[in-house]
Parts: C-alpha cells; sequence; structure tokens
C-alpha cells in the first residue's frame, strides 16, 4: 500500500486552475482501482491520496499523468507501507504477509 503526499509547490491560485482536470483524473484512478481514498490536506498545502497498486513503478507510471504533476505544481513524496493491523472494517487493506 501507498501513500503519496502532494505538496503544492505553486501559489493557490495557479493549483487551482488545474483543479477540475486533477478531479476528473482521480475519478478516473478510482474507476481503474488504482486508488482508493483522497483528499486535501489542512491548511491546504497539499493533498493525500491511498492507493493499493502492486508496486511503486506502477504507481508512479500512474501518477505521471496526474494533471498537478504535467503542470508542476506540486512534488510528490510516495510512501510505502505494509497495514497489518486495521479496524474490523478496513480489514480488506491488510497484507497478506504477518508481522
Amino acid at each position: 500500500m501507498f501513500i503519496i503526499n502532494l505538496t503544492y509547490i505553486k501559489p493557490l491560485d495557479e493549483v487551482d486552475i488545474h483543479l477540475e482536470a486533477h478531479v476528473k483524473y482521480l475519478k478516473e484512478q478510482y474507476k481503474e482501482g488504482n486508488f482508493i481514498a483522497s483528499g486535501r490536506k489542512i491548511p491546504r498545502d497539499g493533498g493525500v491520496i491511498l492507493s493499493k497498486l502492486d508496486s511503486k513503478e506502477k504507481l508512479e507510471e500512474v501518477l505521471a499523468k496526474d494533471p498537478f504533476k504535467l503542470a508542476n505544481v506540486a512534488n510528490y513524496e510516495i510512501i510505502e507501507f505494509i497495514p497489518s493491523m486495521t479496524s474490523d472494517e478496513y480489514e480488506n487493506l491488510k497484507s497478506e504477509i504477518s508481522i
């Protein structure tokens, strides 16, 4: 599983120019099954995306198509982790690998 931490590197008015295209991109990635959650950070200096893609390389290919990436308005930090414990309602996120 991956946490993608987006940090804006341009002013919000420039980010907002690309927001509609970014939201369309996110909806496409949900439809493809690539993302499982996303949202703005507070304060609004970026966002967070959760992905359960099976490789960092595939995730990087998907992120390369993000309008925010194409417009160079955000930096992307990819954090990979193995969810070994969850609440009952998120049991499906746990990895098959045990600790």
